[in-house]
């Protein structure tokens, strides 16, 4: 059975709905604290002198404020940073047929034209030695050389 596609915009904002829910039920939450510790406060000053002074201070006293967004950087300041190119420095390469004993160690090297002569190699020294040897392709970064420019 096949499943259908979600749609990824639409549970993104779901998401986000139900994200803004709990951060008003989470204000409303503390506002209620804040006011049922008013009340007890109310209370508890009420067997006491009342001073006018703390209840217009608590009455002042501002509601919490929503989170201050971050605020922009300023241009003058910061220059936006020049993007980096890296080049890849490609290394030309040639194939070589080397001769391998049985430990994979090189016994010898031939170059790509000559690979008969490899195989030919390879068979003698298996033959005579009673021990395998293979050939095998290897590839190595040719060295170019630099003229003196004067």
């Amino acid at each position: 059975m096949a499943r259908r596609t979600l749609n990824r915009r639409e549970l993104r904002a779901q998401a986000e709905a139900a994200e803004a829910r709990a951060k008003d039920d989470e204000e409303d939450e503390d506002e209620d604290e804040d006011e049922d510790e008013d009340e007890e406060e109310d209370e508890e000053e009420g067997e006491e002198v009342e001073d006018s002074d703390e209840d217009d201070e608590e009455e002042a006293r501002p509601k919490k404020k929503a989170k201050a967004k971050p605020k922009a950087k300023k241009e003058k300041e910061e220059k936006p940073k020049a993007k980096r190119t890296r080049t890849a420095k490609h290394v030309r390469m040639r194939i070589l047929w080397t001769v391998f004993n049985n430990s994979h160690q090189a016994v010898a090297k031939f170059e790509y034209p000559r690979k008969t002569d490899a195989d030919a190699l390879a068979a003698k020294l298996t033959a005579d030695k009673k021990s395998t040897h293979f050939v095998q392709a290897v590839k190595e970064p040719i060295e170019e050389k630099k003229k003196d420019e004067k």
